[in-house]
């Protein structure tokens, strides 16, 4: 019944891609949903795919300086009220913690949404001199929001993150910062997900709460959605001076340090998915992939065929690798070879053995490719960075295709209800016209991107004199 169950078809990403998306995170074994409403349990597939987004991104970041820490769960209400905007934007989602035991606080506690407020009351007693600028700090944590609605990944109450803090002594020292991490995030996305993305500015209405300035890299999934996939920002002084955080300069003058945080969660696992993902399940750029090679004996109970099986193993050693040596059927382990995504599956079976071969398959293209035994190791070599290079280029032509631009407020209208994509229009930079779009149209601007282009004079909407072009499309 079990084996019967896992072959069955999922749900078309055509037909209804929201169930296709549930169906596959479930049916690849990545969460299980949890008796703690909005929140999931991630399992060990799941939890393998994000080890390796923190393994390699953690490197990155340690490239540029940057070291680990870790700050409390717990905020003080009156920490929290220092800086209003920031908690004014929160306000809606934070989870009180009102009672130590059986005995009420003095004063409530919130568990972090995020941790602004505690790096600078942390920097406000840690910082005393230019000597010590500037604090390259991130942590990895979980934070909670209360959702409203919820989805694996893409939404819930606690999810898993990384977020960087730093202080610097100057705005441009700040600034660079801001711009180097979103340069991390995307290189990453690009180099080991295989996940284009456009990078760019926030705009007034969609930055974060109490930043300067708001920087974003949004990817596109199969449907057309964007997806904010990370995000850098600049706070300037606003926070230092909230929380009386000042050095003394050279000059033996004090002044306030500018700061910056940046973030990414696991939401880019729904990224993975809705990008790379088929009708038969995930499709793992093999970077992230927790097994790189899949080895299925076939007719594993002939004399030799697991002992070959355990071989190529072990040539493969420089991989992530694994036998199945369980008891289905070979069509049940393909199925669940490529429900799972594992980039390469490799079959050998006694006439493969006695010819000195075995047939390689791709998920990505499902591809079979007849391959001595002697030359294994350099053929999977060769084609895990094909299938990672190959899976970026037709994610990349994706990303182009269906990205439009819009000359007037009838192209735009028509983009989005004819296609579904990104659409490059002008705007005019007035608040009250991107909500009036957002209210009509139900489209979001994803962001300001760093590579202007003159498509217009003047704003899509209303027509008012334009200062930016904008990406805009419907969103996770």
């Amino acid at each position: 019944m079990a084996e019967k169950k896992l072959v069955e078809a999922i749900t078309s990403r055509n037909d209804d891609f929201a169930q296709w998306y549930t169906d596959v995170v479930k049916k690849a074994d990545l969460i299980d949903y949890s008796n703690v409403k909005g929140c999931m349990v991630i399992k060990p597939a799941g939890y393998a795919i994000w080890e390796l987004i923190q393994y390699n991104l953690d490197q990155m970041f340690k490239a540029t300086g940057v070291e680990n820490v870790y700050m409390p769960m717990f905020i003080p209400e009156s920490l929290l009220q220092k800086e209003k905007d920031h908690v004014d934007g929160f306000a809606p989602e934070v989870a009180w913690v009102t009672h130590g035991g059986l005995t009420p606080l003095q004063e409530r506690m919130c568990v972090r949404p995020t941790s602004e407020t505690l790096f600078c009351d942390f920097y406000a007693a840690d910082i005393h001199s230019y000597r010590d600028l500037p604090r390259l700090y991130n942590q990895w944590c979980s934070v909670v929001r209360w959702e409203k609605e919820t989805r694996p990944f893409l939404r819930s109450r606690e999810f898993l993150w990384q977020e960087g803090h730093t202080a610097h002594a100057t705005a441009e020292e700040a600034a660079e910062r801001t711009e180097l991490m979103l340069n991390v995030y995307a290189e990453f996305c690009e180099k080991f997900l295989a996940i284009p993305v456009v990078k760019g500015r926030k705009t007034e209405k969609e930055k974060f709460a109490g930043a300067n300035a708001t920087y974003t890299i949004e990817a596109m999934m199969h449907d057309g959605k964007a997806l904010q996939s990370g995000t850098s920002h600049d706070f300037g002084d606003g926070f230092a001076r909230a929380f009386d955080i000042k050095y003394t300069d050279r000059d033996n003058t004090l002044k306030f340090v500018h700061q910056t945080s940046w973030g990414l969660s696991t939401r880019i696992i729904g990224a993975i998915i809705m990008v790379h993902g088929d009708d038969s399940g995930l499709v793992l750029p093999p970077l992230v992939a927790p097994t790189q090679v899949m080895i299925v004996p076939i007719q594993q109970q002939k004399e030799g065929v697991l002992d070959k099986a355990n071989e190529l193993k072990e040539a493969l050693g420089s991989f992530r690798v694994k036998v199945d040596s369980s008891e289905k059927s070979p069509g049940f382990k393909f199925a669940e070879q490529e429900m799972r995504g594992i980039p390469i599956r490799l079959e050998i079976g006694p006439k493969d053995i006695a010819m000195g071969k075995c047939v390689i398959c791709r998920r990505d293209t499902r591809e079979k490719i007849e391959c001595n035994l002697e030359d294994v190791t350099q053929t999977v070599s060769k084609l895990l960075e094909t299938i990672q290079n190959d899976m970026l280029a037709r994610a990349t032509k994706h990303l182009q295709e269906n990205t439009y631009k819009a000359a007037n407020k009838e192209e735009f209208i028509k983009a989005f209800n004819e296609k579904l994509g990104f659409v490059k229009a002008m705007w005019c930079g007035d608040r009250t016209c991107e909500e009036k779009i957002k209210e009509e149209m139900a489209v979001t601007s994803r962001c300001m991107p760093y590579e202007q282009e003159q498509l217009a004079d003047t704003c899509i909407y209303c027509g008012k004199p334009a200062e930016k072009m904008v990406y805009w499309g419907k969103a996770y």
